[in-house]
């Protein structure tokens, strides 16, 4: 694999392949050779720096590097998360074919369809009204308490399908600071609020604290006999969620082989099917099933989460660009980004292969983003004239919910459009210039401010568009770029299915808590860590 890396360094510089508006402009035909389809959504990459040359070796590396095989065997149920021993089965949950999935001999998909069954009745049962607080008024806001995946999924798909959504109220409390928490509850009423607790072991410090802080709220308002009828948990741990007052009947469980990142497609997702219904949560598992079955059986020359993770390690090990831009233009996804950040770098944040030895190269990019137009006044500056070159991924809808603000939505488009072409063609000295004395600038004045106006260009990006935002269309974008992650993790030669990093911090919180409770000392913690718990102490409230 390194020699072709090789290659494609010395490809791009012989063929200046990063010259993108030099080739547009020896090229009209670039749009058509270099776009992939699915259906309605487009993936538009000729804005990035490839050529055929380029194309033909990262296709060869694909092919070397084992994408396909790789992929047969995530599909198979292998345990391919070998530092845990585990499966990666994410698309079961969504396998709308009931083909069955196989894990240690046993067929998972009647379990699986049995926890879909449930999550559909109980989520029916809130939203008709027919299961009903402990003072019979019906459910008006539910509550779900998570972190990581157990957040990130559930608040960035409820939010981007607000136009599905015909259920009680959905909230979202994740951060262990109090403040979260509080706040959210001073929004609801203690008889008609659902609290949702999601977490596998149920032991997670941050969501249990939460939980317990919702607990109180509904006990000390309704009495504790009220609290089983105001909570249900998403769990697998049966013997501490009875404990906690939760009846078995309203545990919705889910597997190992379901990494957090990837779990908003199992009972994880139960906030958003309350929210939008099952049915709607249906079609969102279908569009994934769509991905994953393109994913599957596509040519890898017009297989879009290769294509989409091929582009990705070249900008990455090639050209050497370290971040990467999410900008949906559309309010709704205003959360995808960060839940793609934590779908990418949780993943393929890692330092070492999976025999043991350092990454060579890079790994995975920092993920960041915003919905436009907001970020182009923001931190659009920065891509397009300052000296690191950020690849940006765009993503636009031909179609608003709201017809009768067309001209809105037109706007956004437009918007679009010419930042991904501002960021490919940018300004020569000479075109700046010529737009200052066009407007009546005096010569050596127009020479003085052109500098300041120049744009390089030659910023790459890619540009999805798809018809609408519909739950179909979520989950094939979500599908799409969990795939991404999975090819980009291949090539890498990493486990993308394991979270060593997570686990440390967990870990030192941990013990760090008797030290900031007073119950031990700081003693062993490095000098910076003592001198922080005791400038904390010294400023803390009784």
């Amino acid at each position: 694999m390194q020699a072709i890396v090789e290659q494609l360094k010395s490809t791009a510089a012989a063929t200046n392949a990063t010259d993108i508006r030099a080739a547009f402009a020896a090229d009209s035909g670039r749009f058509s050779r270099y776009t992939a389809s699915l259906d309605d959504l487009l993936m538009d990459y000729s804005k990035t720096a490839v050529n055929d040359e380029i194309m033909a070796l990262l296709l060869k590396l694909a092919a070397e590097g084992g994408v396909e095989k790789k992929r047969d065997e995530m599909f198979s149920g292998a345990p391919i998360n070998f530092t845990e021993g585990r499966a990666v089965l994410h698309t079961a949950l969504r396998n709308r074919s009931n083909t069955p999935v196989m894990v240690d001999g046993k067929d998972v998909m009647p379990d699986v369809n049995g926890v879909l069954a449930a999550m559909g009745k109980f989520a029916d049962g809130i939203r008709s009204g027919t299961i009903k607080g402990a003072t019979g008024k019906a459910i008006t806001d539910v509550i779900n308490i998570g972190i990581g995946g157990s957040d990130l999924g559930p608040v960035m798909a409820t939010l981007a399908l607000a136009p599905f959504h015909d259920g009680p109220k959905s909230h979202f409390v994740s951060n262990i600071d109090s403040a979260h928490i509080a706040d959210i509850l001073k929004l609801v009423q203690p008889e008609t609020t659902l609290f949702i607790v999601a977490s596998k072991t149920f032991t997670t410090i941050e969501t249990m604290t939460n939980a317990q802080t919702a607990r109180d709220f509904i006990s000390k308002a309704l009495g504790e006999a009220a609290v089983e009828h105001h909570f249900c948990a998403v769990s697998t741990a049966l013997d501490k969620v009875a404990t906690f007052g939760i009846d078995s009947a309203r545990v919705f469980g889910f597997w190992d082989w379901v990494g957090g990142r990837y779990s908003i497609w199992s009972a994880i997702g139960l906030p958003l099917m309350i929210a939008v219904g099952p049915e709607n949560f249906g079609k969102f598992l279908d569009g994934a099933h769509a991905m994953d079955n393109h994913f599957r059986t596509a040519p890898i020359e017009k297989n879009l989460p290769v294509l989409l993770g091929l582009i990705g390690y070249y900008d990455r090990n090639v050209l050497g660009y370290a971040t990467r831009a999410i900008l949906p233009y559309d309010q709704r996804l205003s959360r995808f980004p960060a839940y793609l950040q934590q779908l990418d770098m949780e993943s393929n944040g890692k330092g070492v292969t999976i025999d043991g030895t350092p990454v060579e190269g890079n790994s995975g990019p920092v993920v960041w983003g915003e919905p436009g137009t907001n970020g182009q006044h923001a931190f659009y500056q920065l891509i397009h004239q300052g000296t690191s070159v950020i690849p940006a991924e765009f993503m636009i809808a031909a179609n608003s919910f709201e017809p009768e603000l067309r001209h809105q939505h037109q706007l956004l488009i437009a918007n679009v459009l010419a930042q991904s072409e501002a960021l490919m063609k940018g300004r020569t000295f000479e075109e700046a210039k010529k737009q200052l004395t066009d407007k009546g600038m005096e010569d050596k004045k127009a020479d003085f401010i052109a500098p300041h106006r120049v744009f390089t260009g030659n910023r790459p990006s890619i540009t999805f568009v798809y018809d609408q935002l519909t739950p179909f269309a979520l989950g094939r974008l979500i599908a799409l770029y969990e795939h991404r992650v999975f090819v980009e993790g291949v090539l890498f030669r990493i486990n993308s299915f394991d979270q060593w990093g997570v686990e440390l911090g967990k870990e030192l919180a941990t013990g760090l808590l008797p030290v900031v409770e007073g119950k031990e000392s700081a003693e062993g913690h490095d000098s910076s860590t003592i001198g922080l718990v005791a400038a904390l102490k010294a400023r803390a409230k009784s």
